[in-house]
């Protein structure tokens, strides 16, 4: 008896050892709230099928006029990410010095990808992103003091007027034509200085995209968020569009450059996210 007695004294010993032991893990795990990394990456195809190879990739738009690029830029900014419950983390929001980068083409790897990789992001699970395409008007009015830096990597990179205070958003040039692309075109989008003082259209555009798996941020897992762009909504998005000698040079925000940048805005989405 003293025996089962004894043996069964042992067993809720060890149980409850063993509960408090995991709870002292749990409260680990939730104080642990040392930030992490993320990567996101952007691959820019046609109908999201394959990369774009400058200077060799054609696509025909819904108007029937093919088309391809020498040039392939956007500014990415305000990265946001959002969990479960609504909360946001703000990755250097209306900082372009820190949160501001340019999707260029012409620095994808073999398989065409471009990597923005972001550190000190807050730990949590994730399941939405957002970001700015171009920089707000917010982070414009910062002046030369809140974008000193990304402003000279910007003027570097082709991606600001040269003869007005502002910043290129998108930059899209290569050959169009029917039946083969053999005419030049520049379509250069963004706004122009203070675009409310100005009473010209504002082009920046912020789009929400879903994760279809939590992106889990912590110190011990750096997701990487893979996003595809199908540059076909460039001519066949929401407006079809049809290149020609009134719009085929366009520079800052005209009728044909907000049409442009309402297509593209809606041209991103995730494909998919690896926690590793």
């Amino acid at each position: 008896m003293k025996s089962h007695k004894f043996l069964s004294l042992l067993l809720i010993a060890i149980t409850l050892f063993s509960v408090s032991s995991c709870r002292n893990n749990d409260d680990d795990d939730v104080q642990d709230t040392t930030p992490g990394k993320l990567q996101v990456k952007f691959e820019n195809g046609f109908n999201n099928l394959g990369q774009i190879v400058l200077g060799q990739t054609i696509q025909t738009s819904s108007n029937g006029q093919k088309h391809q690029f020498s040039t392939l830029k956007y500014i990415i900014s305000n990265i946001t990410l959002i969990d479960k419950n609504g909360g946001e983390f703000k990755y250097h929001y209306n900082d372009p010095d820190k949160g501001a980068f340019i999707v260029d083409q012409s620095d994808a790897d073999a398989s065409g990808v471009v990597y923005l990789n972001l550190t000190e992001i807050a730990k949590g699970n994730y399941i939405k992103i957002k970001f700015g395409l171009g920089i707000s008007p917010q982070a414009y009015l910062l002046g030369q003091s809140g974008q000193g830096e990304f402003w000279q990597t910007a003027k570097t990179e082709g991606m600001a007027w040269s003869w007005a205070a502002g910043y290129i958003f998108t930059k899209f040039e290569g050959k169009y034509g029917t039946p083969t692309p053999n005419t030049e075109f520049m379509n250069h989008a963004g706004n122009m200085g203070d675009p409310n003082a100005n009473g010209t259209p504002n082009l920046y555009r912020e789009i929400t995209l879903d994760l279809p798996t939590t992106a889990r941020v912590s110190k011990d897992v750096t997701p990487s968020v893979h996003i595809l762009a199908d540059l076909n909504q460039y001519l066949s998005g929401q407006t079809p569009l049809t290149l020609d000698t009134a719009n085929n040079m366009a520079m800052g925000s005209s009728v044909h450059l907000v049409n442009v940048t309402e297509n593209v805005s809606k041209m991103f989405k995730v494909d998919h996210v690896h926690n590793d």
